[in-house]
């Protein structure tokens, strides 16, 4: 699974810049503004590139309060994210992108993928049902990755979130992040995004040290990376995903 990622993000430890997508129609902070949004997520993806990071991922972050995908999400959402997708394909051709839709909707991230020839997903939900700010979130694997046989999306890496920000992992208390790591594993997971307890908030130094050299997959640290704990952290994980780190005053709303 490693020769996927790596075959993807061939220098050592990438950098992937997150794009916060302004709210999209539909959505209660949307204004009217949509071709406002399009070009706003193509501008932050010029100055990720132009600024060496190795990879972008574009996430609708301003959709609040998400939805999951079995309550109110719709069409136009999914249609919206892939004009932005697309657009920002094309502004930054030269490094993979990727693209989340929240809250847990991976098989309409995995469509606007397959649609706007992106490399990457990053996945909620994939093994070990939680409770999220939005509600359960159930596990996703099985349906998911025969969602991507279906529309012929297997060259899209699916990167997956374990023990996850802003939810609680009460109900699978009993299962430890190196057990939760084995069945992402198991289940074929292509990378394991290791994320603090919030947006911004550092990943468990801890919990990457007890996966490091344990696991035959990607370590993607997902919050909280800086340059003040970056030399530790590198050592510990494979890549990063950084987005409030790179924004004023260090958050995403900035």
């Amino acid at each position: 699974m490693m020769s996927k990622f790596l075959s993807l993000f061939a220098k050592p430890f990438p950098i992937i810049g997150m794009v916060h997508v302004g709210a999209l129609p539909g959505t209660p902070l949307y204004r009217g503004n949509f071709e406002t949004v399009v070009e706003q997520a193509r501008a932050e993806a010029n100055i990720y590139q132009e600024n060496g990071v190795d990879g972008i991922l574009i996430e609708n972050m301003y959709d609040i309060p998400y939805v999951r995908p079995t309550d109110s999400l719709g069409p136009e959402v999914t249609a919206a994210m892939a004009r932005v997708a697309h657009t920002v394909r094309e502004a930054v051709s030269d490094i993979p992108c990727g693209v989340q839709i929240l809250a847990g909707c991976n098989r309409e991230a995995l469509a606007v993928a397959k649609a706007c020839k992106l490399q990457f997903i990053r996945a909620e939900g994939f093994v070990f049902g939680h409770m999220a700010d939005e509600g359960f979130t159930d596990a996703c694997a099985g349906p998911l990755l025969r969602y991507r046989k279906q529309i012929d999306a297997e060259d899209v890496l699916v990167l997956t979130d374990i023990k996850k920000k802003h939810s609680s992992h009460a109900i699978t208390n009993d299962v430890s992040i190196g057990e939760t790591a084995h069945a992402a594993e198991f289940f074929l997971s292509d990378g394991l995004v290791i994320t603090g307890s919030s947006t911004g908030a550092s990943a468990s130094e801890a919990e990457l040290r007890s996966l490091h050299g344990k696991i035959d997959l990607p370590l993607i640290i997902g919050s909280g990376l800086t340059l003040e704990n970056f030399p530790s952290y590198h050592k510990l994980a494979h890549a990063a995903i950084i987005g409030s780190h790179f924004k004023t005053n260090g958050h995403w709303s900035d």
